[in-house]
């Protein structure tokens, strides 16, 4: 079951009024009609202990005869000073025996139905360790050892009752299932877009936008673009003053901090923070699909083809289901999205926030480096039987665009990657985007090579070539000169094949503009069977040059 999230207002303590949203009343009937446990499982900033915040005060607001308790599941530690202040604000008798195991003492007052009803809610229940402690940090009796360690599983001290119920938040499927079962987990995804752009329709408002018409029209035109942006991430919505439609200003605003009530006040609420934690605990429980997601945050958001993270990268030579477990790890934590059985999608803040993260880790050139070696070897030439595959892989070159290398060696293959770009395009007659792309590809193999290399040379050919087509057109004289030059920069570097495409097609045109016996067409008859020759075509050649 999966609903979308809904940021809300709410009352209580220190709190300016109150607007709840309706995902609490199906956290209700989910409760009254399937289980007294619940689990809101999502991707952090999604909004689960907002929706969990709502519940509680809604709890506390419907039904005053109920106990409401909240525990900071995070980690063992806090878990623990949470049942304290719990066995404090029900005054349960024997809370300040020193010795006293205090997981067992409120499991015990929980399960006594006299007490009355009560509601508690685990938030951030993320580390399964901690909600499942292994066998060897359990005690050997039965779990009423001393000092409020938690000593087993703690499913075993949330006592199941009528009187009773427990709702979980979690950033992780796997975690929440050690409290709950798979059924009574509710997956949070992102805001519907009405909602998204209520949100930010308010936010806009709350910073003192006019109401004027035409200030209202010029609001309401950016909003869609803007709550897109966003990804319809509740957290990042709320946080659009540090917004400023770029990666640095992006990144400033998943460095905002919230003071939601209730949370825990030791753990940064930031998004970026909260992600950042998510994915260290990735990367030491499974290297492997930390490295993944490393990959998997360079390219472009959607249409992440399976094929492109097996066949180059380091999990390459691993057995699939290893790769299916990566996956899943990355699933669980809501990070990624399978679209169908062969391809992927991230949010594109998740990939912004994981590119910070490689570069707080120093090991952001690396995977930049890696992903442009992967596009390089899987993205062919631009002839059309490859245009199927150059389309496919088309969104994540433009994604390279922005991701120059440093490395020498990888900024070679950025080159050749964008040359292969720009034929492509050239192909498919988008003159100007072959151009940039040709620009930017010359201009890096200058650097690299120098001026007179061939590689260069070829390059400067291409762009010149795309700009004449584009200006004079593809059957002037200087154009058709310019595809004669390209073919013999070709010819000189061993391409063979593409010299003799070129010179194909150039023959082709000249024949038709120039006629059979025009001194140009009888050259380039004659450079095309010289090209044959290097190829061990004998029997083309020597027919062209009859």
């Amino acid at each position: 079951m999966a609903y979308s999230s809904i940021i809300t207002t709410f009352a209580g303590p220190g709190n300016q009024g109150m607007q709840v949203g309706h995902n609490s009343g199906r956290i209700e009937n989910h409760a009254r009609f399937r289980s007294s446990r619940v689990a809101l499982v999502g991707i952090g900033g999604v909004g689960k202990s907002q929706l969990a915040i709502e519940h509680y005060y809604r709890t506390a607001e419907r039904s005053p005869e109920t106990w409401v308790f909240w525990a900071h599941a995070s980690n063992t530690a806090r878990l623990e000073q949470s049942y304290r202040e719990i066995a404090d604000q029900a005054k349960i008798r024997g809370r300040k025996d020193p010795q006293v195991d205090v997981f067992k003492l409120v499991h015990d007052w929980l399960w006594n139905e006299k007490n009355g009803p009560w509601l508690l809610v685990l938030d951030n229940a993320d580390d399964a360790a901690v909600l499942f402690p292994p066998p060897s940090t359990q005690a050997d009796d039965g779990g009423n050892g001393s000092n409020g360690a938690l000593r087993q599983p703690l499913s075993r001290y949330l006592p199941p009752s009528r009187h009773g119920s427990v709702l979980v938040t979690s950033r992780t499927k796997h975690a929440a299932e050690q409290v709950v079962e798979d059924g009574d987990i509710i997956l949070v995804k992102s805001m519907q877009d009405a909602a998204a752009r209520a949100l930010l329709h308010k936010k806009l408002r709350d910073k003192g936008g006019k109401d004027s018409k035409d200030d209202n029209d010029d609001e309401d035109d950016g909003i869609a673009e803007l709550t897109t942006t966003l990804e319809h991430m509740p957290l990042a919505l709320q946080y659009l003053e540090a917004y400023r439609q770029n990666d640095q200003g992006k990144t400033s605003l998943l460095n905002q901090e919230a003071g939601h009530l209730r949370r825990d006040k030791v753990a940064s609420n930031s998004i970026l923070i909260t992600w950042q934690i998510s994915f260290s605990h990735i990367q030491s429980t499974r290297q492997s699909a930390a490295d993944l997601l490393s990959l998997m945050s360079f390219f472009d958001r959607q249409g992440i083809h399976e094929a492109l993270l097996r066949s180059q990268n380091s999990t390459a030579n691993r057995c699939d289901d290893e790769f299916e477990n990566d996956v899943l790890v990355l699933q669980d934590y809501s990070f990624i999205t399978a679209t169908n059985a062969n391809t992927f999608e991230m949010h594109n803040l998740v990939q912004l926030a994981t590119r910070k993260w490689l570069e707080i880790e120093g090991q952001l050139n690396k995977w930049r480096e890696h992903f442009i070696y992967i596009l390089c070897t899987e993205l062919p030439t631009g002839e059309h039987e490859n245009w199927e595959r150059c389309q496919a892989l088309s969104p994540h070159v433009k994604a390279a665009l922005a991701q120059r290398p440093k490395n020498e060696k990888s900024l070679k293959e950025w080159a050749l990657l964008l040359h292969n770009a720009a034929w492509y395009a050239w192909r498919r007659e988008r003159a100007d985007e072959a151009e940039h792309m040709s620009v930017m590809s010359m201009k890096v193999r200058g650097e690299v090579f120098g001026e007179e290399n061939a590689e260069t040379l070829q390059l400067m050919n291409r762009k010149t070539l795309a700009r004449k087509e584009r200006v004079l057109g593809p059957e002037h004289p200087d154009t058709l000169t310019s595809m004669s030059n390209l073919a013999g920069v070709l010819d000189s570097q061993s391409k063979y094949e593409e010299a003799e495409l070129m010179n194909r097609q150039t023959l082709a045109r000249k024949e038709m503009v120039l006629g059979l016996e025009h001194p140009s067409t009888l050259t380039n008859m004659n450079n095309l069977a010289r090209v044959l020759e290097s190829q061990g075509k004998y029997d083309e050649a020597e027919s062209m040059n009859r």
